[in-house]
């Protein structure tokens, strides 16, 4: 009896089978009932039958195996080599489905409801991705593996052999998360979020600058601009939120929140800046540090060197500390972070404290002491120094902009979805009542002007003495003249003047700018690391690689290092602070757009638990960020907004490879999907037609000569949709047929061919293209001119073929499409070269099912053989671009099929498309021309006009077509008039024509009528002699216009002419296929067009 083998590793990929086994992840096997099988369980023996291979699917039951890696399983275990899962496992995939197992034949039996079955309850396990940090991927039975019938394999098109479903970056975070499960540092919502964010809003603002806003603008003004920087706050915060609800949020941050939500452009742009911001801003508060214990240091005559080299050298022993303590690990920040918040508070406590205590020895300097007088007369504002109410708000407000501090390390919290909400919200309002508390208190206690000379006290009448000082005993009336250094105008450090104990005061400076410093060194990093892993930006990827049970991103944090230690060298940041203030709005712009926009956009995938926000809100919160760029510093807001342009315009053109599900394409698919149901009620105009082409393409890279060509006069034009019909299937594969979808559709936007591709199941090819012809597009988005290639080979193949090809003209013209052939001497097929290439490669074992072998001839083929494409190992089809350096060597003919049909792919030289416009079918042999002319690659051919007339009447029909041509708007270069086109044609050439006819004639007057008339029936293409000699006048016109073609057009870039129509029923296919084949025949590319017969030109206006 065989050990129960224990469950994979966390992390690793499961194999859908065991090595050697050709049995399926789940195995479908008969066994007896419940409650037999129970008993056999119990006894340790095969229930009765279960070995069996017959019976009902009602009457069996499932045998589910585990999801083992080969190197995995017991030799020994299981049926066949299938092996089970653990217990523990078991119930981690089913949801705690009720289960018992013969341990003989390895075998668990589920029951779901009393019944047995695969078919999986609702678990979160299936709903994570790959690299789900919180718990494992688990796979749910597919729709095949429940649907598909007993005797089909349900995996074999569903799955690689092996399982391996995942890509390579996959596996490595995978491997990485089960490395990393159980040791990693998770932060909760007070430490992950609230104290950060605290830490990071107040700044050295809160103790240096806010007294001097408060003495510039008045208590009232002061606490107008910090509430306005907290509706600004406080909005983006509602946004983030929201964000951050909508789904589980990983690193990254804000990159994190606005790359998902609008898409990888924004993302990528503020991505960059934003880790560059958190930067640069290291240097920012690490001079700040660095320049206050400098002072400290003049005050006591122990300066190093001069004062800004000091600064220099302080910054770079502070930035090298904190760089230690970085990469100490996620933990030790964090204590760091709590001590620094602590020293930080009790500074703010002890100015508080301070207040309530007033020193005699401190009023010369200002400090009174609550009073109403000081309060009323700082209420309003007194701006000096060309300050005004914008200048002092911009100085202000980027003490703000550290709300983010936590959304940025959110792949270390522990509950993202929770933690940041609460955390960013409740630190903005602690926050902002501590500033509003603090504005309040210094206006009321402070006045703004003193001499901080004792004997400026008051003696004598108070007539000339107006000021709130002069009621406490103090003139300091002389300050109005400049030159004092005390009070709220004029000593930024008045709150260690207020302060119970100074030096608290100079320890929170020191805990302020050092937290932010920390923090902005994390968040930097984190934010960075996590645009590397998007591959975003090529080259950048280096930085991605996290190290320990954290996956710290060290070689980020050397480079954050350096970027902010060459700041810190420069000691300079008047320049750069502006900009970096303005990195942080646009971020938080974004981040309010992004909510507007996903909740415009509508999309049932925006559902987040956070409800507390409105998109107008957030729409407003955008606009004010906006506003605030410039109100700061205009040429900085110019700036930015240049810098997140340009990164964007980079990360859109470069186009990455991701999918996130963005606000961008909801809104995109909303947009579509409204202006296609209006153009659905408007009338078609003859203004706006435009060719909107059905291509029987096959499979599109098959025939790029047609591809090309088409797609030069639809391209930002008019639709277009490569069918392909597939037949000869016992059993359609709709799975292949699906994925074949997608990956020829990336094809065609990786080749930029502005194309949809439609493949369809059919008995056979008329009846595809009938399919493809009444169902393809949508509304008003819908073809209306059919287009393939010619049948070259239609004398070499069999005539029902013909006969099909010929029909699905007629079906064509029934519908109301126009048609177009196109016709090259060499041919348009180039798959049996990509097949012999294929065949040609060295083959694994595992490459032996890369081809698949489509046994149909598509309607335009130019070879008997059967078409082979490889659908497993390309990720594009494969198409030569250098037929010098082909892979192997190729016949002449292929050589020049080769070369043909790479011709429509680069630019025509100088010369002419030739428009043999014979008969008026509405204007579309006109128009085609026209439309190839305006594009790049065409825009050298001049158009050329061949009309037919009588002899006596060449200068007139000549005028005549000029003057229509002039009404179109059309340019061309010459218009011929063939007045010898009802000219017999030579008698080689007939002779010619009767030759290739021969072998399809009926010949009825040589055989009983009654066998004439079967022979008929069972071949309808034959050409009867009367046909023959009904249509002998139209034979002999399509011999003659060949020679005229050969005459004129026989150097031409592309001919275009009317294509020659056969009334239905009347003329035979091989007759009609006789005048297209003499009619095109030995010619530069020709293009024989039939419109609909309605006007697709019009000289109205």
């Amino acid at each position: 009896m065989s050990d129960q083998p224990s469950s994979p590793p966390a992390g690793q990929k499961p194999a859908l089978r065991a090595p050697g086994s050709s049995q399926s992840r789940f195995q479908v096997d008969p066994v007896a009932e419940a409650a037999a099988a129970a008993a056999a369980a119990a006894a340790g023996v095969a229930p009765p039958g279960s070995r069996s291979s017959t019976g009902e699917e009602s009457k069996g039951r499932f045998r589910v195996v585990n999801f083992l890696s080969p190197s995995d399983a017991a030799p020994d275990a299981g049926v066949n080599g299938d092996t089970v899962r653990s217990e523990a496992s078991l119930h981690s995939s089913t949801g705690g489905l009720s289960h018992f197992s013969d341990t003989h034949s390895s075998t668990y039996y589920l029951r779901t409801f009393g019944h047995n079955t695969i078919d999986a309850v609702p678990n979160i396990d299936f709903y994570r991705q790959t690299e789900a940090p919180l718990g494992e991927k688990l796979l749910r039975p597919s729709l095949s593996e429940l649907h598909d019938e007993l005797d089909k394999e349900p995996f074999e098109e569903g799955f690689p052999i092996g399982g391996e479903e995942l890509t390579s970056a996959e596996i490595i975070t995978l491997k990485e998360a089960s490395d990393s499960k159980g040791g990693t540092v998770k932060f909760g919502w007070v430490k992950g979020v609230l104290i950060r964010c605290m830490l990071n809003i107040w700044g050295v603002m809160l103790f240096i600058r806010m007294s001097w806003i408060v003495g510039q603008a008045g208590i009232a003004l002061s606490c107008a601009i910090v509430l306005m920087a907290i509706v600004v706050t406080t909005i983006t915060g509602l946004s983030t939120s929201a964000i951050a609800t909508n789904g589980f949020v990983r690193g990254g941050g804000a990159y994190y929140l606005i790359s998902r939500s609008l898409g990888p452009e924004f993302g990528g742009s503020i991505g960059l800046i934003f880790a560059f911001a958190n930067a640069v801003a290291v240097a920012m508060y690490v001079v700040g540090f660095a320049e206050t214990v400098v002072e400290l240091l003049d005050s006591i005559d122990a300066l190093m060197t001069d004062e800004m080299n000091d600064i220099r050298i302080v910054g770079t022993l502070t930035v090298i500390l904190l760089l230690g303590i970085s990469i100490a690990g996620m933990e030790w920040e964090a204590k760091a972070q709590i001590v620094l918040l602590v020293i930080l508070m009790a500074a703010i406590c002890n100015y508080f404290i301070g207040s309530f205590i007033p020193v005699e020895s401190k009023e010369p300097k200002g400090f009174f002491g609550y009073n109403a007088a000081i309060m009323m007369e700082n209420m309003g504002p007194d701006f000096r120094d060309d300050e005004t109410f914008f200048s002092v708000f911009a100085i202000f407000f980027p003490a703000a902009t550290g709300i983010l501090a936590g959304a940025n390390i959110s792949g270390d919290l522990a509950d993202p979805q929770s933690a940041i909400p609460k955390g960013t919200l409740l630190a903005i309002l602690i926050t902002g009542v501590v500033y509003i508390a603090v504005a309040v208190s210094n206006g009321s206690c402070i006045v703004r002007d003193a001499t901080g000379d004792d004997n400026d006290t008051i003696v004598g009448s108070l007539e000339n003495c107006t000021d709130a000082s002069c009621t406490l005993g103090y003139d300091f009336s002389i300050c109005r003249e400049g030159g004092c250094k005390y009070g709220l105008q004029n000593d930024f450090q008045v709150m260690s003047l207020v302060s119970g104990f100074g030096p608290l005061i100079t320890a929170g400076i020191f805990s302020a700018t050092l937290s932010s410093a920390l923090a902005s060194l994390v968040s930097a990093p984190k934010v960075f690391q996590a645009l590397c892993k998007d591959r975003i930006y090529p080259g950048l990827h280096v930085f991605a690689k996290g190290y320990g049970k954290n996956k710290e991103p060290l070689r980020a944090y050397v480079l954050t290092f350096l970027i902010g230690l060459a700041f810190i060298l420069i000691a300079e940041l008047n320049i750069i602070a502006p900009i970096i203030s303005n990195f942080f709005l646009a971020s938080y712009a974004l981040i309010n757009f992004s909510v507007f926009h996903a909740s415009l956009a509508n999309s049932p995938g925006w559902r987040p638990s956070f409800k507390y926000y409105n998109k107008w809100v957030s729409l407003a919160g955008a606009v004010l960020c906006c506003v605030v760029m410039f109100v700061i510093n205009w040429w900085a807001a110019l700036v930015t907004n240049g810098i997140v342009l340009a990164l964007y315009i980079y990360v859109s053109y470069k186009k990455p490879d991701v999918n996130w599900g963005s606000s961008t394409q909801a809104l995109m698919y909303n947009k579509a999907l409204t202006h296609s149901l209006h153009l659905t009620g408007v009338e078609d105009h003859i203004k706006n037609f435009r060719p909107q082409c059905l291509i029987m393409s096959g499979f599109p890279n098959s025939r790029p000569a047609l591809m090309y060509l088409v797609h030069a006069f639809t391209k930002s034009v008019g639709l277009m949709v490569c069918g392909h019909v597939r037949t000869g299937y016992r059993r359609p594969n709709y799975k292949e047929m699906m994925n074949e979808q997608v990956r020829y559709q990336r094809w065609l936007l990786k080749a930029r061919i502005k194309a949809f591709y439609a493949p369809v199941f059919a008995d056979d090819l008329r009846q595809g293209a009938q399919y493809l012809l009444q169902t393809a597009g949508l509304g008003r988005l819908k073809p209306n001119t059919l287009v393939f290639g010619f049948k070259n080979n239609w004398r070499d193949g069999e005539m029902k073929d013909v006969e099909t090809y010929i029909n699905t003209i007629h079906d064509a013209f029934d519908l109301q499409y126009g048609v177009v052939l196109l016709r090259l001497k060499e041919g348009l097929d180039i798959s049996h070269i990509q097949d012999e290439f294929l065949s040609s490669q060295e083959k694994t074992p595992g490459m032996k099912d890369l081809l698949v072998s489509i046994n149909i001839k598509d309607f335009d083929s130019d070879s008997s053989k059967p078409s082979s494409i490889a659908t497993s190992c390309q990720s594009s089809p494969l198409i030569f671009r250098d037929t010098k350096k082909l892979p192997l060597p190729l016949s002449p003919a292929d050589e020049k099929l080769l070369a043909a049909s790479q011709q429509f792919q680069k630019k025509q030289s100088k010369g002419t498309i030739d428009v043999w416009w014979l008969f008026d079918d509405g204007g579309l042999t006109l128009l085609i021309p026209y439309l190839l002319t305006n594009k790049k690659k065409w825009r050298d051919c001049k158009i050329r006009v061949f009309i037919g007339g009588k002899i006596n009447r060449i200068d007139h029909d000549r005028r005549a077509m000029a003057a229509l041509l002039s009404k179109f708007r059309i340019d061309f270069s010459d218009i011929t008039v063939l007045g010898d086109i009802n000219i017999k044609p030579k008698k080689h050439n007939k002779q010619v024509f009767q030759e290739m006819i021969e072998p399809y004639r009926l010949r009825e007057d040589d055989m009983e009528q009654d066998a004439a008339e079967k022979l008929k029936a069972e071949e309808p293409w034959r050409i009867t002699d009367n046909e023959l000699e009904l249509y002998r006048a139209k034979s002999n016109r399509q011999i003659r216009l060949n020679e005229l073609l050969k005459e004129h057009s026989s150097t031409a870039n592309l001919i275009v002419i009317t294509m020659p129509l056969a009334r239905k029923g009347t003329v035979s296919s091989a007759l009609y296929m006789s005048w297209l084949d003499t009619l095109s025949k030995d010619l530069p590319p020709i293009l024989l067009v039939r419109g609909n017969h309605q006007s697709v030109l019009t000289f109205y206006s």
